[in-house]
């Protein structure tokens, strides 16, 4: 695994930063495209001699319901990604997991997208220069006031059944329906129950 390692260094090397040239018009931030890093990443891997395998396995399905009340799917994908030195046949594995949510049949694929984009972001140390767990919106959300200005982390974005990630659309029709946060699986099951 010498020779391999020497080569995974350089390309660490020459992928330390992707500047983030993508803007979502809706949410209004900015992020590293995907596009632009399979481009750099790519780029690398070649010049090192080093092919890249990608093994995806979708592990969970699901139709969710949106704020608005629209049902869309939504797609839980693993992907492993094998690294071969062309010269010494040495590899190396990793995996990634992403979830991808859309209204028409692009779920999986952008699952996909998301657990490649973060698998060669992780694992190759990349930075884009921000940090996906600084979400203020979110953790102001998820923040409850308790006794005497004392705190609680209230994670209402998975199942409190399952454990399933939650869209917020699907948390919060859950919370008003069924005062807890469910999936849409287990909101089928608590309905069915009552």
């Amino acid at each position: 695994m010498q020779k391999i390692a020497k080569k995974l260094v350089q390309v660490m090397q020459e992928c330390s930063y992707i500047q983030k040239t993508g803007i979502n018009d809706f949410h209004h931030y900015r992020y590293a495209t995907s596009a632009d890093v399979l481009e750099k990443i790519n780029t690398a891997l070649v010049k090192q001699k080093l092919c890249s395998v990608v093994l995806p396995e979708i592990l969970q399905q699901a139709d969710v319901t949106t704020a608005k009340g629209n049902i869309e799917h939504m797609a839980t994908v693993k992907i492993d990604i094998m690294l071969i030195d062309a010269e010494s046949g040495e590899s190396v594995s990793f995996s990634g997991i992403g979830t991808g949510q859309d209204s028409g049949d692009k779920a999986v694929m952008k699952a996909q997208t998301a657990a490649i984009k973060y698998a060669y972001l992780l694992s190759m140390a990349i930075s884009t220069g921000d940090d996906p767990e600084a979400d203020t919106k979110t953790d102001e959300i998820t923040l409850v006031p308790v006794q005497k200005k004392q705190i609680v982390q209230n994670d209402v974005s998975v199942c409190s059944t399952c454990g399933f990630k939650l869209t917020p659309g699907v948390r919060n029709v859950s919370l008003k329906k069924f005062g807890r946060p469910l999936c849409m699986q287990c909101q089928k099951k608590a309905q069915g129950a009552a």
